[in-house]
């Protein structure tokens, strides 16, 4: 069968049968409308059309020989059956959700700068600063939930016992941004920078430095060679620190832990660590304390999530203004409408590309 007539086949089929064709062959085939559906199936299978021959003619066989439902009793001559209500058609093929869609009001509804409030540290945070005084911490906790107010508190106290601090973060951009925040929490005269294009008041005691430097430092000073003192080092702090996953620049991360003074604590910090537990138990076996683990679920900050299309119309992408765990059929109506509207404005006409 040429692929011409191997793609007139799927036109023929129903969706149905074009998503359990999809399966382990195209990645998320449930959001495709059914043209671009073939498209990606043929796309996958160009160098195995007879594979995928194979398995169309397998469905085609199962789904006739499966019992047909029966059919309605004829209507007497003369009279006319009223017709059931049409459903409307539904292109994803992803089971649908009864729930009624939100409305973009509801959607954007609490949006905006909230209003002044007092300051109370949450349980986690005063968790995390209690444990910093006698053994390191690796703090997991979502985007927006009060990270760096935990930092800069420990930093306070470190200063406080005449200790020097070391923050560092994956990006000499962030580095920039957290010197100049921390230039106006602690004073400019206390904050200095190292990064490998801007040094600045490298004797201060709190120092802002890309995770890469520190390792440099830690090298050198095992080498007896150093620029700065490290004897009064007190605490560590790794922002960012689901970098030590990072196939390249993972290493950075563990040799700066492996080779920071035992006499200093680590703070890690992240909102994206997939096993924080792991990462704690490793740091209790390599260092002289143990590693406490301070994690906290729930986002201070909740997400929402939008589709704009580029006719510049917003909605909701899915029917709760919350994002939904799974469930495609979440799917907010007018987000998949606009989702079709754009594959048949963007797509040629005529038969699927390849």
């Amino acid at each position: 069968m040429t692929i011409d007539e191997l793609e007139q086949l799927l036109v023929q089929q129903p969706v149905a049968v074009l998503h359990r064709l999809a399966r382990g062959r195209v990645h998320r085939h449930f959001r495709a409308g059914k043209r671009r559906l073939i498209e990606m199936i043929l796309q996958h299978s160009s160098q195995n059309l007879a594979g995928l021959e194979s398995d169309v003619q397998a469905l085609i066989a199962e789904r006739q020989s499966q019992p047909q439902p029966p059919q309605p009793p004829a209507r007497p001559a003369g009279r006319a059956a009223a017709s059931p209500p049409r459903r409307p058609a539904h292109r994803g093929g992803e089971p649908e959700s009864a729930e009624a869609a939100v409305s973009l009001a509801v959607w954007l509804e609490g949006i905006g700068v909230p209003a002044p409030q007092p300051f109370v540290p949450d349980p986690w945070q005063e968790e995390a600063l209690a444990a910093l005084d006698e053994t390191d911490v690796v703090v997991s906790v979502p985007t927006g939930s009060g990270k760096t107010y935990v930092a800069v508190e420990a930093a306070k106290r470190a200063i406080a016992h005449n200790q020097t601090v070391i923050y560092t973060s994956p990006l000499k951009a962030l580095s920039n941004t957290k010197y100049t925040e921390f230039s106006k929490i602690f004073g400019p005269d206390k904050v200095g920078i190292l990064t490998g294009d801007r040094q600045e008041n490298g004797q201060a005691p709190l120092l802002i430095m890309t995770t890469e430097i520190l390792r440099n430092l830690l090298y050198d000073a095992a080498s007896g060679e150093i620029d700065i003192r490290l004897d009064t080092l007190g605490l560590v702090i790794l922002d960012e620190s689901q970098y030590i996953a990072d196939p390249e620049r993972g290493v950075v991360w563990e040799e700066t832990i492996i080779f920071c003074p035992s006499q200093a604590k680590l703070l890690l910090l992240s909102a994206s660590i997939g096993n924080p537990q792991d990462i704690a138990d490793w740091l209790t076996s390599i260092r002289p304390t143990t590693c406490r683990l301070v994690r906290h679920s729930k986002r201070t900050v909740p997400l929402r999530a939008g589709y704009l299309h580029p006719n510049g119309k917003l909605v909701p992408l899915f029917k709760t203004a919350a994002i939904p765990s799974g469930h495609a059929g979440h799917l907010h109506p007018e987000a998949k409408r606009l989702f079709f509207e754009y594959e048949e404005e963007t797509l040629p006409s005529g038969r699927p590309r390849r």
